[in-house]
């Protein structure tokens, strides 16, 4: 995938999910991980609309604006990860393919998978990142927010653990390349305490829905 193809936001769910099963190696799991993450956004803010403006839940306003607002970004931003996680294995590829005939090339195309494996990190780490953040606007809506549509709160945050886990799959399978060391012990780190907090909160979530108990709104 280069600058000049369109991106995944311009093609429809047939498109993607064909080009995702071709032998081509792009989109893969990262692009995958960010689609499934740009869901997870997309039912929050649906639950969000489906419970603005209903004078049963009018004390919660504020939370479902904060919702709309924040989950909407946050669709946008996952496609434009696709994307951007895409483009990044192009850059791999072609490291990969330098010539490595004497030491001189080998030390060139050694140099370059290094830089290119440690920008593949980036689009699947700010996936992990942000779905840390949106499952806390999940759980925000859960008990205040419609309750029909409680269950989508539940899908949601599960779509937010397996897109965090697939990024974070994607993040680990490039550290090994990457000669950074402290880059490498900082990301690991960051990695490990997002998808922990991104697993209890969805797990909150659950609990809330299962519960169907209304919670009182939040404190501004």
């Amino acid at each position: 995938m280069n600058d000049d193809t369109p991106g995944f936001g311009a093609t429809t769910l047939e498109a993607f999910t064909s080009h995702l099963a071709s032998a081509e190696p792009v989109p893969g799991g990262g692009s995958a991980a960010a689609v499934a993450a740009s869901l997870g956004a997309a039912l929050a803010v649906m639950v969000g609309r489906l419970s603005e403006n209903r004078p049963r839940y009018v004390g919660h306003a504020a939370t479902h604006q904060r919702a709309i607002e924040a989950g909407e970004a946050a669709r946008r931003r996952f496609i434009q990860l696709a994307d951007i996680d895409a483009r990044a294995y192009g850059g791999y590829a072609a490291a990969m393919k330098l010539p490595r005939d004497t030491d001189a090339e080998r030390a060139t195309r050694a140099g370059a998978i290094a830089e290119a494996a440690k920008a593949s990190t980036l689009a699947p780490l700010d996936t992990v990142r942000l779905c840390e953040s949106v499952v806390q606007v999940v759980e925000s809506l859960a008990g205040r927010s419609n309750v029909n549509a409680a269950s989508d709160l539940d899908v949601a945050a599960l779509l937010l653990e397996a897109a965090a886990e697939g990024a974070a799959a994607n993040v680990r399978i490039n550290l090994p390349s990457v000669t950074d060391a402290p880059f490498v012990a900082r990301v690991q780190d960051e990695v490990a305490r997002a998808l922990a907090t991104t697993h209890r909160v969805a797990a909150e979530v659950r609990r809330i829905v299962a519960d169907g108990t209304a919670r009182e709104p939040e404190s501004a």
